[in-house]
């Protein structure tokens, strides 16, 4: 197994104590420490935050955009660290899927999106900012399911160097497809990064629950 399912970081309120928890995904060169650090802008204080951390701090080689066997056996390796994140918190600490929400950040947004695609149902939240599904243009995108309403937010830069806006927009087609209740929002000329407004839109589908 190249990532150790069990290299996780939390903070927040212990997991035996939460009634929600935040599966939080950090990008390409990034670190659990770096997600946590955003669970002191999640206005809800009911949260567990849990992160994972990647082998070498990348979930996978090349880009999301690639042909799908380019990025094995990482990819497949990082989405199983996925499901046994989630398999564990319902099994050992009885969170049903809707208490579990998730929250990823550029190539951790793809990998959350793409897991979560291949493993639908009624979550907390889905937050994927700057990122989309994974394969190349063209891959075919018939995932079985449904998401039942739950709420999703996709907020990314209209000209991000590493994702493109019709991949955002690919995404929330397919989400909603699915049965998700999704928000998409593009940001003109806007970095590579989270801002502002995609928190303050996040807490809001939060407290909205």
């Amino acid at each position: 197994m190249i990532h150790n399912p069990n290299n996780i970081l939390t903070a927040g309120k212990p997991l035996e104590e939460a009634t929600k928890v935040m599966v939080m995904v950090h990008g390409r060169g990034g670190s659990a420490r770096d997600m946590l650090s955003l669970s002191t802008y999640i206005n809800d204080k009911d949260f567990a935050f849990v992160a994972p951390e990647a082998s070498q701090h990348t979930w996978y080689p090349y880009s999301f955009l690639q042909p799908l066997q380019q990025n094995e056996p990482y990819l497949s390796s990082a989405l199983n660290v996925l499901e046994m994140l989630r398999a564990r918190l319902q099994s050992d600490f009885n969170l049903k899927p809707s208490q579990i929400y998730w929250l990823g950040f550029s190539q951790g947004a793809c990998l959350t999106l793409e897991f979560l695609a291949r493993n639908p149902m009624r979550y907390g939240g889905i937050f994927g900012l700057s990122g989309g599904l994974i394969g190349p243009e063209g891959t075919s995108r018939d995932y079985a399911g449904s998401f039942e309403q739950t709420p999703v937010f996709l907020g990314c830069s209209d000209t991000d160097a590493h994702i493109p806006k019709g991949r955002v927009l690919e995404t929330e087609a397919v989400y909603q497809r699915m049965g998700a209740d999704v928000t998409a929002k593009l940001y003109p000329g806007f970095p590579h990064t989270i801002n502002e407004d995609e928190l303050k839109i996040v807490n809001s589908l939060i407290s909205g629950q």
